[in-house]
């Protein structure tokens, strides 16, 4: 098995295992290979620090990581702190919507209106639906949903 450190364009890390780089180097060629955060395909590997499982260190203690020097260095979430936040973010919107694709500014305005009972929605609109909804004083908000949110990662 090989996990590789990944990155897309927009510096979002995460980790991707795969049966051997040729299957990493088929799966990238293919297109199954995105990013979980943006979706992106454009995927380069990172640095990866190898880990060796060595008999003769499982009787040694680890060693313990240096204490910070600065109290505000805690406060301050790491970034794979935030993707995971952003994923769990995304994961609690979609499963507390309905998913009305291409029918969404139709379907915002029915509720907007009084035609249908309101409920939480997402799907897609132009930019110019979007506009078109927020002149009329229906509240929407432009975000972009993962697909690997809407399904477990593997």
């Amino acid at each position: 098995m090989k996990v590789l450190d990944l990155l897309c364009p927009l510096g979002h890390a995460f980790e991707g295992w795969f049966a051997s780089e040729d299957d990493f180097q088929s799966q990238h060629a293919r297109g199954l290979v995105q990013c979980p955060l943006c979706g992106s395909g454009e995927i380069r590997k990172g640095l990866s620090a190898p880990r060796l499982n060595l008999r003769a260190s499982a009787d040694a203690p680890p060693e313990a990581l240096p204490a910070s020097s600065s109290a505000d260095a805690a406060a301050v979430p790491s970034p794979q702190a935030l993707q995971a936040a952003w994923l769990q973010m995304a994961r609690r919107i979609i499963a507390g919507t309905e998913d009305v694709g291409s029918r969404f500014a139709a379907e915002a305005r029915r509720m907007h209106y009084g035609e249908v009972e309101e409920r939480g929605i997402r799907g897609q609109a132009s930019a110019q639906e979007t506009a078109e909804l927020l002149d009329e004083g229906i509240a929407v908000l432009p975000l972009l949903l993962p697909e690997a949110a809407k399904e477990p990662l593997q």
